[in-house]
C-alpha cells in the first residue's frame, strides 16, 4: 500500500555533508506524517526529524539542530534530510518512516510509532 525507497547513504569524513532522500508511493492519505530515524547496534531507535508532508511543519532532534535540515517536495512525493557538519556519532542506519496520522498523536513527532518503514540506508562518518 505504501512503499518508501531511500537513497543517498554513504561514507564521509567528519565535517562533511550528505543528503538522504526518501521516495514515497501509494495512497498519500496513508503517509501524511513522515520522519527520519536512526539506529546503531545495541541502541534504541532515535527520532532525528519529522515533517507533516502536507502542511510542512517540521521538527528536529536536539542532537542535530543547526546541522540537519528536513524538507519535502510535495509534487515529487519525496522526503529529504540534508546533513552538514557530520560527526562520528551520526554514524547509523537511517530509516524513512510514514503513517496516516489518523491513529492519534501529533505530527510532526519524533516517537517511533510509525506504521510504514523503509529498508534503511547506512551513513558512516569517519574521524
Amino acid at each position: 500500500q505504501v512503499q518508501l525507497v531511500e537513497s543517498g547513504g554513504g561514507s564521509v569524513q567528519a565535517g562533511g555533508s550528505l543528503r538522504l532522500s526518501c521516495a514515497a508511493s501509494g495512497n498519500r492519505l496513508l503517509r501524511v506524517c513522515m520522519g527520519w530515524f536512526r539506529q546503531v547496534p545495541g541502541k534504541e531507535r532515535e527520532g532525528v526529524a519529522s515533517i507533516n508532508f502536507q502542511g510542512g511543519a517540521a521538527t528536529l532532534a536536539d542532537s542535530v539542530k543547526g546541522r540537519f535540515t528536513v524538507s519535502r517536495d510535495f509534487a515529487k512525493n519525496m522526503l529529504s534530510l540534508e546533513m552538514t557538519n557530520l560527526k562520528p556519532e551520526d554514524t547509523a542506519m537511517y530509516y524513512c518512516a510514514a503513517d496516516s496520522g489518523a491513529r492519534g498523536g501529533y505530527c510532526p513527532r519524533l516517537t517511533s510509532d510509525f506504521e510504514y518503514w523503509g529498508q534503511g540506508t547506512q551513513v558512516t562518518v569517519s574521524s
